[in-house]
């Protein structure tokens, strides 16, 4: 069953019960046209509204259906996490549960995968219905993260996207990483990205969950992955280059002061006393902070040794369709 699987369809959710039913049954005719074997996971990120039992009802419906739901809200990427975990169609789409993204592209999505050799396909939303209020922060958000990444993207955080299982099962999210998943990717050696425009559709149910801490949160977090993918197994080249130029710079402030001082004892000059030059203590910061930052970068190496990842840190109360 798992290896006839063609599609997995992940959709985290909070607070989406009026949606859900209206998604289901698109996707299902979606997947009936094309005649597509399929599974729709359902991941609940802790709602406090119907939306576990709308889920828990369409699964015992629709044996395609399968449900997680968290004890409580985690947030967007703990719930692709989760999915991406659970997933077992040779090409997984993720989709919004709030019906802004549209099902109709799953076809055209599983074709670039299966088809072009996609790694992964971003939806591409060039015609929004967000607020202003939105829009701006994205677009800021995807200038920063093609900058910094060197994946040309237009838009980063589409929640409509492909991948092929491989890439889904190689990532290890958290924080709000799901707005950096075709970094992640790339990073994890699946280079081979692609776009595609898709209907971004207004809202029709609810009300929007952005808010303007998440596109900090996001940004911070783009740095993170920025920083770890390049010396995380290698902490010593960042903390260890940084730690010898400040020592050395420290040092050689401090041996110029002394060098001034007998020079002008030689010469019977005017001198004062090296703890009295402002320049004195400056060098002085700059060699214990040198000596910290090597420090730093020498237990990294020995953690970096010694480390093992952990995941699957969420806690779920129910299951339904396992």
């Amino acid at each position: 069953m798992t290896d006839k699987l063609q599609l997995s369809v992940v959709i985290p959710l909070y607070n989406e019960d009026e949606s859900l039913p209206e998604l289901h049954d698109w996707i299902v005719r979606v997947m009936t046209e094309q005649g597509y074997t399929y599974e729709i996971l359902f991941i609940d990120d802790g709602s406090t509204d119907r939306s576990w039992e709308v889920v828990s009802g369409l699964s015992a419906s629709n044996p395609c259906v399968r449900g997680i739901r968290f004890t409580r809200n985690y947030g967007k990427t703990a719930a692709l996490q989760t999915g991406f975990q659970a997933a077992r169609g040779q090409v997984v789409i993720t989709l919004d549960a709030d019906l802004q993204d549209s099902p109709d592209e799953i076809p055209e999505l599983y074709r670039m995968i299966t088809a072009e050799g996609y790694d992964l396909v971003s939806g591409w939303k060039q015609k929004r219905y967000d607020p202003l209020s939105k829009t701006l922060p994205t677009k800021l958000f995807n200038a920063v993260s093609r900058w910094v990444s060197g994946v040309q993207l237009h838009d980063f955080n589409s929640g409509i996207k492909a991948y092929r299982l491989p890439v889904v099962k190689s990532m290890n999210l958290y924080g709000e990483m799901h707005r950096n998943l075709p970094i992640v990717a790339k990073w994890n050696g699946f280079s081979k990205i692609g776009e595609k425009v898709v209907k971004h559709q207004a809202r029709k149910y609810g009300s929007t969950k952005f808010g303007l801490d998440r596109f900090i949160n996001g940004f911070l977090d783009l740095l993170v992955i920025a920083f770890v993918q390049k010396f995380s197994r290698r902490p010593m080249h960042f903390f260890g280059t940084f730690g010898t130029l400040s020592f050395f710079v420290g040092t050689l402030i401090t041996v110029y002061l002394i060098g001034e001082k007998l020079y002008n004892i030689a010469n019977q000059m005017k001198y004062r006393n090296v703890t009295d030059n402002p320049l004195f203590f400056l060098a002085l910061v700059a060699i214990i902070l040198g000596v910290q930052l090597f420090l730093a970068g020498f237990l990294g190496e020995m953690l970096v040794r010694q480390s093992t990842h952990k995941t699957g840190d969420y806690l779920i109360a129910e299951r339904a369709g396992f």
